[in-house]
């Protein structure tokens, strides 16, 4: 095993400074309790990685590969996911703080985000194409040509969608969220 790829190993409590990250690739790696907040972790492959209680509030990820990575009880505010890599893009976050992250243009379909807090996250013209949005905070984030094609977002709350400029086709929304798709009309939905 090259000294560049580490594989199947866990990692507790390193830093961003931490010389592990010399590495530029992780495959079926762990990272557990990390603080990596404003971390460098530009051009690194991870693959098949997941990340519980991490903080990675405001790290580099310009031209980071992460395929099939599972976030758990993260800090990512402020994340630029637009600048990562297309290539097999996969990523799920369950119990992450999101708040003011980036997926401007990023495919990420069929991602799950549960129980997430994505304030003034921005969603422009990302193609969310069958996700899962349970019980997220969707407060201000921004959704402008967003693709939702058969997204759920019927357990989400605090969202604005416009129908008009976003493709929600077969989308699911609960009576709830109603409100947040008829914002832009000025109406008042009462029970």
């Amino acid at each position: 095993m090259s000294a560049s790829i580490r594989e199947d190993q866990t990692f507790t409590k390193i830093s961003a400074a931490d010389p592990v990250f010399a590495s530029r690739q992780f495959e079926y790696c762990k990272f557990v309790s990390c603080d990596l907040s404003g971390a460098d972790l530009s051009n690194i492959l991870f693959i098949e990685c997941v990340f519980d209680d991490c903080n990675l509030s405001l790290a580099n990820m310009s031209g980071a590969g992460l395929q099939n990575i599972r976030f758990k009880n993260c800090k990512l505010s402020g994340v630029n996911f637009s600048r990562i890599l297309d290539f097999l893009l996969e990523m799920h976050f369950e119990g992450c703080i999101l708040d003011n992250a980036v997926f401007y243009k990023k495919k990420n379909k069929k991602a799950v985000f549960r129980d997430c807090s994505m304030i003034e996250t921005d969603l422009t013209e990302a193609d969310l194409s069958d996700c899962k949005f349970d019980n997220c905070n969707l407060h201000r984030a921004t959704f402008d040509q967003t693709i939702l094609k058969n997204a759920d977002l019927s357990t989400s709350y605090n969202f604005t969608i416009d129908p008009d400029n976003n493709d929600i086709k077969k989308a699911k929304f609960s009576v709830h969220g109603l409100p947040g798709l008829l914002t832009k009309y000025d109406i008042k939905v009462v029970n």
